[in-house]
């Protein structure tokens, strides 16, 4: 058979990403966080978008029922509308608009007619006016551990070389206030001697909080330990043995250290006292709280009421008319291409952020009505569920519901959980009818090693039989795997450590 060219012509379908279906998938799986981050940055890049009240949210809440609501298509420019009805994410499901009447009957907060002008005076120097008084400028300044080690180098070492030293020393130390760098390396990258940066380093290892400048934690501890004049031949074996405390190793202490176990129990005593992180009395890092996205509330007929959390959603509108305005004078073509493009980018993300919070809301909503028995009986009423239990009743796809519940919180009358805590393995019963949620297996097992005594510490056989007994068919190496992701230890050494306690 001879291999010859030619021309063919037909016809198939396919899908293709564009960048505003590529955003629109992104957008789904952000945290509130990075949402605010995403949407002030459109903002200042597009003319066309502005930013409203969170009392222009449309999205209400309304109590849950247990039928599932219709879904409808958001209504698309184009072709767009067929790409997002046949995409793998299913972006064009979404929930149809729910009831705004909760939200409607809410009371209004009372409007305060008050101004900090009617309480101070006019001169410059106590006035309360918005133009002569600054509450900031008398709010506490916040010490950090760099700005306080400086002004200690300062005051300690009047040697212009050793001050550059003390200084690159400080830039390296970590939050816990331990060196980011060896000696040898700071002396590389200084120019100077080992000998110098060493001298150095020992004065200031006598700074303030004591245990700063560590190369570790034996260091640490040795620095402090030293500090309280305690660091004798004793005392030194136990820290160079951090690894056998750890494991509760007594009787290989005992032996190690040359004293007896009554000596061993003090010493530790003394260890725990001491700040294994030093440096983070005075840490830079602003710890940032969990805002959640949906918010979960006992309706007073006993169902749930889901809502989304107002603050958490940046609200964005289109401005037609100034788009009117500026597309009606402008001249070059250039120019109307721009302003185009901005009215096109501007419509799509405030449709994306609709749908983004209709797809939580039902989401959300679905894992609240599988999960009733959990929000009223507890942890130990969790039930299994995967992504497919929700993809099926909401008729989105897997993936869809996957990037809906990824960094994004709840907030219910137990506390505050990520959607995707109450997604959980089965774990099967001994009579084969009723399945166990993975979560309330842990929580289990943690009741039991915490309820357990010195006399009576669990092996994990002993878990076994203890959970067979209550139905629950479940081999050693998964109780062991689900004792190990709680952190806790053997039966070994929780004995050990029960033991130490007395």
């Amino acid at each position: 058979m001879a291999l010859t060219q030619r021309l063919d012509m037909r016809q198939g379908q396919s899908l293709v990403m564009t960048p505003q279906l590529q955003q629109a998938i992104k957008l789904l799986q952000m945290s509130n966080f990075e949402l605010q981050e995403f949407v002030e940055t459109e903002l200042e890049k597009n003319p066309l978008l502005e930013k409203v009240g969170q009392s222009d949210n449309e999205v209400s809440a309304e109590p849950l029922s247990d039928a599932a609501p219709e879904a409808a298509p958001l209504p698309a420019e184009g072709d767009v509308s067929k790409t997002l009805e046949n995409m793998d994410v299913d972006l064009g499901n979404v929930y149809a608009d729910e009831a705004r009447a909760d939200t409607q009957d809410r009371a209004q907060p009372a409007q305060m007619d008050s101004s900090w002008s009617s309480v101070g005076t006019s001169t410059s120097s106590g006035s309360f006016d918005r133009d002569g008084f600054n509450f900031e400028n008398i709010l506490p300044e916040e010490i950090t551990l760099s700005d306080y080690l400086e002004r200690q180098l300062q005051l300690s070492i009047a040697d212009p070389a050793k001050r550059l030293i003390g200084g690159y020393l400080i830039g390296t130390l970590n939050d816990s206030g331990y060196l980011g760098s060896d000696v040898q390396t700071i002396a590389d990258a200084l120019s100077c001697d080992v000998q110098e940066v060493e001298d150095t380093l020992s004065i200031m290892q006598t700074f303030e909080p004591t245990g700063v400048f560590a190369k570790d934690l034996k260091d640490c501890l040795k620095l402090q330990l030293v500090e309280k004049d305690r660091f004798d031949p004793a005392m030194e074996a136990l820290v160079e043995n951090l690894d056998l405390l750890a494991k509760r190793e007594f009787p290989k202490l005992k032996k190690l250290c040359r004293v007896d176990l009554d000596d061993i129990y003090e010493m530790v005593g003394e260890i725990r006292e001491l700040d294994p992180k030093p440096g983070l009395a005075y840490g830079d890092v602003t710890v940032q709280p969990v805002v959640p996205d949906v918010i979960v509330r006992a309706a007073p007929d006993g169902t749930w009421i889901v809502e989304l959390n107002s603050e958490t959603l940046p609200r964005v509108l289109v401005n037609n008319k100034y788009y009117a305005t500026v597309s009606a004078s402008a001249e070059r073509e250039q120019d109307k291409v721009y302003i185009s493009e901005c009215h096109s980018e501007a419509t799509w993300l405030v449709k994306s952020l609709e749908q983004r919070a209709r797809t939580i809301l039902a989401v959300s909503r679905e894992i609240v009505r599988q999960q009733d028995a959990f929000l009223i009986e507890g942890i130990h009423a969790l039930k299994p569920l995967n992504l497919r239990n929700v993809a099926d009743v909401i008729e989105m796809h897997e993936s869809t519901v996957s990037r809906v519940t990824s960094n994004k919180y709840v907030e219910t009358p137990r506390g505050i959980f990520e959607l995707k805590y109450f997604f959980t393995t089965a774990i099967a019963s001994t009579n084969g009818e009723n399945e166990y949620s993975a979560e309330s297996i842990r929580y289990l097992i943690k009741q039991l090693t915490d309820d357990e005594s010195l006399e009576k510490i669990l092996s994990d056989d002993a878990i076994v039989e203890i959970l067979t007994d209550q139905g629950i068919e479940i081999a050693r190496r998964t109780v062991a795997k689900y004792r190990e992701s709680l952190k806790i230890p053997s039966s070994v050494q929780r004995r050990r450590e029960k033991r130490a306690a007395i």
